[in-house]
């Protein structure tokens, strides 16, 4: 799936706007600490300052004896009388205060300290009556302020407790999030969603009955109450369901399935009734559980037996289904990709009637989702994003998405205003298995190794008829791959036959046949080969019933309860087939190197001179040893790389 980011219009619908609440967002308090730190530190700060502006205004206080001196040597211009306080101003400027006598007046004081009437009269003596209030706040604010400074303080802290106090109060509401449908720039439109057609046709009813209920309700009919889009992981299922939304223009409740559950028995069927009842308020709207495999897991089978909080919350969820009315025109959407899970009572009908099933794109709908994403990138000239998507089967769009936008990281890497098709190119193969390594160099030894190795792999996988043709050879390491060998089928196949496997695993053996056959031993680098086709050989045997001698019975399958287990003398018996088929793959894959081994070395010769071999390059060397290399057929299977 790709999103178009271009906003759509909403459309007129005649119903008020929602108002946007916050529900589930963070609680106050939860920064306690952090708080109360910064209250300190204002208090610390604002007491500096309070003591830098008190020192810088503080002048010098002198006594009477020596105001009396001052006078009768000139030096005071005036006294400013402000009850028993004074303050003098002397001829060179300087300020000082001092204190009289309560008792007597200024004039008298100084008289009985020698200063002369002729003296005095050179002073100018002014008496200020202060107010009381002025009296008072002189007096106390520089008690008053620290005070109520604490206070305020203590006030806000205290405000804080109350907050984190206050999430026990609101531990079982909903933490789902709404998007409002007048919200455009998060309004998606089937319009917007590339590929899945199938799905959006399947949709349509949901959306024509969220947008005209009388219709189906006069004629009796009942919409689905619940539907659950099933895909593997990134194919657009919560994209889809914002589509369904956005094409009705219904308020959009979406919460992920662990979202219910807490340690606290009750919360999650808590969240549930609060999520149902928003929902209700807004009807019509659309509920939106992500993975609710994390809640809807069969019961019975979790620890705690019906006291356990997943299925207190699932049955939770069924009966609040149950109790919808046909006229409240709530419907609820569930993601998984993990269907077969699920418990029974969730699926049946009356709870999620329509099960939707959303597969990977095909080529054409590659081809879409690229298109989708590359409108706001600059695009070389030489870009063809048919061959990318060609080149990229088994790709879901999340992994689409991820090819773009590493493609563009590239570009601008190297300072790079356009997109090229190399840079495409390398993005797939960095999706598929990591960045190159190119600090992780191979001696001379290793680098020869690695040749034949990956020239193993795409010299049998070239000349078995149901084997995967080769795109690309490389002895570069890339991600924990010391080399690969990219092998893509011209056409998409969903379905795989018992020779394509055999081939498959014949080729998958063609690097440990080709380092035993040169250097008479092997090495670690086959591990991860031998694990693959050693999983693809028993699911042969035991999953897909391809033993002759076992014959067409599943032992392992996901609908078996236990997974499918079998006896000692079953279990033996599969080991002996797969081995069988190991074996024969083994001596297929000899028998094509011996008879090829000039090929052989020329692929690896190749390898070890240029690093990286294309496929119009490597189908040049086929020919010239007498190889003819595969064409467009009809029988291709999805993309196989290995290293």
């Amino acid at each position: 799936m790709a999103p178009n980011k271009t906003p759509t219009p909403p459309k007129k619908t005649g119903k008020t706007p929602l108002k946007k609440t916050r529900r589930g967002g963070p609680v106050p308090g939860g920064s306690f600490l952090g708080n109360a730190l910064t209250g300190i530190l204002i208090l610390l700060l604002a007491a500096s300052i309070y003591s830098y502006f008190a020192e810088g205004t503080q002048t010098e206080e002198v006594g009477l004896s020596q105001i009396a001196g001052d006078i009768q040597a000139g030096l005071v211009t005036s006294i400013d009388v402000s009850g028993n306080d004074l303050a003098l101003t002397y001829v060179d400027g300087a300020k000082k205060t001092s204190m009289k006598d309560p008792d007597e007046s200024l004039p008298s004081t100084l008289v009985n300290y020698g200063v002369t009437p002729a003296e005095l009269s050179k002073v100018a003596i002014s008496i200020k009556s202060p107010s009381g209030l002025q009296f008072w706040l002189a007096t106390l604010l520089p008690f008053i302020f620290p005070l109520v400074f604490i206070g305020v303080l203590f006030w806000f802290l205290a405000r804080q407790v109350r907050g984190a106090g206050m999430q026990a109060f609101t531990f079982g509401q909903s933490k789902a999030r709404m998007i409002d449908p007048k919200d455009t720039s998060q309004r998606v439109m089937f319009a917007d969603v590339a590929g899945a057609k199938e799905a959006k046709e399947e949709l349509t009813e949901i959306v024509d009955f969220l947008k005209n209920p009388k219709k189906f309700l006069d004629i009796g009919a009942r919409i689905p109450k619940g539907i659950i889009l099933m895909g593997a992981p990134g194919t657009g299922k919560t994209l889809l369901a914002r589509a369904v939304a956005g094409e009705a223009g219904v308020p959009f409740f979406s919460i992920s399935g662990s979202e219910f559950v807490e340690m606290f028995v009750g919360v999650g069927a808590s969240r549930v009734r609060d999520l149902f009842m928003m929902a209700k308020r807004a009807a019509p709207a659309i509920i939106f559980v992500d993975e609710i495999d994390a809640v809807g897991r069969v019961r019975g089978t979790g620890v705690g037996g019906g006291n356990d909080e997943r299925e207190q919350t699932l049955n939770q969820i069924l009966v609040e289904m149950d109790g919808f009315d046909p006229t409240e025109k709530v419907i609820i959407m569930a993601a998984t990709n993990r269907p077969d899970v699920l418990d029974p009572a969730l699926l049946r009908p009356g709870r999620f009637d329509r099960r939707v099933t959303i597969d990977l794109p095909d080529r054409k709908d590659r081809h879409e989702i690229l298109t989708v994403h590359a409108r706001k990138k600059p695009l070389g000239p030489d870009v063809n994003l048919e061959v990318i998507a060609e080149r990229t089967p088994g790709f879901s769009g999340a992994e689409l998405y991820s090819l773009m936008n590493e493609g563009a990281i590239l570009a601008a890497r190297e300072n790079r205003k356009e997109i090229t098709q190399y840079d495409l190119i390398r993005s797939i193969e960095k999706v598929m298995l990591g960045p190159e390594r190119k600090s992780h160099l191979l001696s001379k030894k290793e680098k020869r190794l690695t040749a034949y190795h990956e020239a193993g792999h795409a010299l049998v996988s070239s000349v078995l008829p149901n084997a995967d043709p080769v795109h690309k050879i490389s002895i570069i390491s890339r991600g924990r791959a010391g080399g690969y060998t990219l092998k893509l089928p011209f056409e998409d196949r969903r379905m795989h036959s018992r020779n394509s496997f055999k081939d498959d695993i014949a080729a998958t053996l063609g690097g440990y046949v080709a380092e035993e056959m040169i250097y008479g031993d092997v090495t670690t680098g086959p591990s991860n080969d031998l694990a693959v086709l050693t999983a693809l050989a028993r699911d042969m045997v035991a999953r897909y019933g391809m033993s002759d001698t076992l014959g067409p019975v599943a032992f392992v399958n996901d609908r078996i309860e236990g997974g499918g287990k079998v006896s000692q003398e079953v279990a033996a018996k599969i080991d002996a087939e797969v081995s069988k088929i190991i074996a024969e793959a083994r001596q297929r894959a000899t028998q094509v190197l011996t008879d090829h081994r000039g090929a052989l070395d020329s692929i690896a010769e190749k390898l070890v001179e240029v690093e990286t071999v294309e496929r119009a390059e490597f189908e040049a060397l086929l020919v010239a040893n007498g190889i003819t290399p595969k064409k467009r057929e009809e029988n291709e299977q999805p993309v196989t790389i290995t290293d």
